[in-house]
């Protein structure tokens, strides 16, 4: 089995949610791939030194360098990366996860063809990205869903009484909490007995705006901070539908979690969301940052409640394609050049 690097933030902390990398990382050292992480530093400039040391200092002994890219300030540590593997002759693969992504294939066209037109391959997680970039052109893109372990995931079937909302995200600007303040505030209008829970860390301030808006407008909003998978996966339990509020996604973990779980997910129809999401068939999407008209998918989800029962079950079989047994295989076919 090959040797992989795997460059990404790898931070664990009560601050922020585990990246994507700590699930995709276990599950290839499990399929047999010997892995090396950079970086877990938290200053910025110290985790991009760390990056650069380590793809050094490693080269000989790595097979393949495995990139996180997103859209923002990560972007240039990825281009910069990607640059140190050309002249190491080390072949890279940026992982795309930016829901904004597009914007710096417009934006910055320059850096985009140094860091994925010289790749050996770009992984996409949604078919929403990998038709991007073909606009883009860039055709060397081969997409692999983000995947969980299905079997920690167990369907619970729900009572469809009253709205019991869960949102769970970190509590940054980006994901728009405040959105699902919003409409846990409209459907106390219209008469629902609807409860609200938030899950997750608070990265930039946001959490104090969030609580000072449910505070001005008179709502009890449950907010547990930082859980464990496992501490979030048995709170579902208590709730019915999950609130993804964010203006630019790709294909959220989260989300994908939740359909697996047994909750209606009502989300923003941005990015990603319209190729994981079917409205309707398995989940409700609606305008971003519109709180009438996502509190209308959630009050349209308990007008018929056999209907919402099919809808979880489509939503459950459908995330099953997303199961690392299903995924491992894609995964295997890049990383082995087959």
């Amino acid at each position: 089995m090959k040797n992989l690097l795997y460059v990404g933030n790898h931070l664990q902390s009560s601050q922020r949610n585990a990246s994507y990398s700590a699930v995709l990382g276990p599950l290839l050292a499990q399929s047999g791939y010997k892995i090396r992480y950079t970086s877990r530093i938290g200053n910025k400039a110290l985790r991009l030194m760390d990056m650069l040391w380590t793809t050094l200092s490693t080269y000989k002994t790595t097979d393949l360098v495995l990139i996180d890219t997103y859209s923002t300030q990560n972007f240039y540590y990825a281009v910069m990366v990607g640059q140190l593997c050309r002249l190491l002759d080390l072949p890279y693969i940026p992982i795309l996860h930016g829901g904004n992504l597009p914007h710096r294939l417009k934006n910055s066209p320059k850096l985009s063809q140094l860091l994925f037109g010289n790749a050996y391959l770009n992984v996409s997680p949604s078919l929403y990205l990998k038709e991007n970039f073909y606009q883009y052109g860039f055709q060397n893109v081969v997409y692999i869903p983000n995947t969980i372990t299905l079997a920690k995931y167990p369907f619970h079937k729900k009572i469809f009484d009253v709205p019991r909302l869960l949102w769970v995200r970190s509590l940054s600007g980006i994901y728009n909490p405040e959105l699902a303040v919003k409409v846990l505030y409209e459907l106390k209008n219209r008469g629902y007995h609807a409860t609200l829970c938030m899950v997750g860390p608070d990265t930039d301030g946001s959490l104090i705006k969030v609580k000072n808006l449910a505070d001005s407008l008179d709502l009890t909003v449950r907010f547990t901070g930082k859980l464990s998978k496992d501490a979030w996966i048995a709170l579902s339990k208590a709730y019915n539908v999950f609130l993804n509020t964010t203006n630019f996604d790709n294909t959220p973990l989260s989300v994908i979690e939740a359909m697996a779980l047994g909750l209606a997910v009502v989300s923003t129809n941005v990015g990603g969301m319209p190729y994981l999401i079917e409205d309707g068939v398995d989940g409700r999407l609606v305008p971003p940052n519109d709180p009438v008209a996502m509190a209308d998918a959630v009050c349209s989800l308990f007008d018929e409640s056999t209907r919402l029962e099919a809808m979880d079950v489509k939503a459950r079989l459908k995330v099953e394609r997303f199961d690392w047994g299903m995924v491992e295989e894609k995964w295997s076919e890049v990383l082995d050049g087959e």
